[in-house]
């Protein structure tokens, strides 16, 4: 254990939880020096629920403490940033089960991490940002506190894409260029390299028996993406209509809040977002300038901590009147 410094110092706690990892950082409120780090596993209480959520959070938050020799009592405030908040009830849900912390118990804010990946890729007040991974979302924000989200729930409140529709789509058109409905595509021959199947036929009722699942191929996508760059017409499709999703969901965004006419950057992050392929980034792009066709995409290159780690602190400081060093 390192201890802190002897000076008295608040303390602060930000949290970027994800799908896949949880990263936690514990920062001094006046000079916003960060003494303490930690990385736990995933923590959507979509796919563990909400106990088992809390439960990967407060170890990371504990260890990230121990790390710093800071007690949870010297916490004045924390930050949670975390995927997959998209209804008032689970935010509250999370909120109310995280507030009986002792780390959590001063001050806390529960939020949708897309608000920590918005502020790691710009400090802009009237910006937007679109998250496109394992599924997609997104958000755009006005100076004036305005806010524009969608539910981003998949494919039922209107989405298209990520990892998870990518992979969908995969076994559609596999199942349509093995029985004729549809051109040949080698994604049908990707399709049974993955499975170890020998037709589309059996993977699709493995699929339906519950023998095998969609998202043991959401990994793959990276292979979507080169079969496009080889110039299967089929992956190449599928490619640029993700670009073009990320462009009308920024657009939408910007509407929300009345910014679409305005200068203002997006922020692209995610597996798919910010692999910075080409073919994705042209489609992108365009659809977003028929709809603002003065905002700025841009991908994300540091880490959503260093996001949640603005908000936990800002949040902090406007809780608190302390002034920044």
């Amino acid at each position: 254990m390192s201890p802190h410094p002897t000076t008295v110092e608040p303390w602060v706690v930000a949290v970027d939880g994800g799908g896949s990892k949880t990263d936690v950082a514990v920062l001094g409120l006046r000079t916003g020096t960060v003494l303490g780090r930690h990385r736990g596993p995933g923590c959507s209480h979509h796919s563990m629920g909400i106990p088992a959520a809390v439960e990967v959070i407060a170890a990371a938050v504990t260890a990230a403490l121990t790390a710093a020799g800071v007690a949870a009592s010297e916490v004045v405030h924390a930050g949670c940033y975390l995927t997959a908040i998209d209804l008032d009830d689970e935010q509250t849900a999370l909120h109310d089960a995280l507030s009986v912390l002792p780390w959590a118990c001063t001050s806390l804010v529960v939020e949708n991490d897309v608000f920590a990946l918005l502020r790691a890729g710009t400090d802009s007040p009237d910006a937007a940002v679109v998250v496109c991974g394992t599924g997609i979302n997104g958000a755009a924000v006005r100076a004036d506190g305005a806010v524009s989200r969608i539910v981003a729930l998949g494919h039922t409140s209107g989405d298209w894409g990520g990892a998870s529709g990518l992979a969908e789509e995969v076994l559609w058109h596999a199942a349509r260029a093995e029985d004729g409905r549809g051109e040949p595509t080698a994604l049908r021959d990707a399709l049974l390299s993955w499975t170890g199947r020998t037709s589309v036929y059996d993977v699709i009722l493995a699929v339906h028996r519950g023998e095998l699942s969609v998202s043991t191929w959401w990994a793959r996508t990276p292979e979507i993406f080169a079969l496009a760059h080889e110039s299967d017409p089929v992956a190449t499709a599928l490619v640029l209509r993700q670009g073009d999703e990320i462009g009308v969901l920024a657009g939408s965004l910007l509407e929300g809040v009345g910014l679409e006419a305005a200068a203002v950057p997006v922020v692209l992050g995610g597996g798919i977002g910010a692999s910075g392929d080409p073919l994705l980034l042209g489609g992108a792009r365009r659809a977003l300038a028929v709809r603002a066709p003065s905002a700025v995409l841009s991908i994300v290159t540091a880490a959503p901590i260093t996001g949640a780690i603005e908000l936990a602190r800002a949040g902090a400081l406007s809780t608190s009147g302390t002034a920044p060093r």
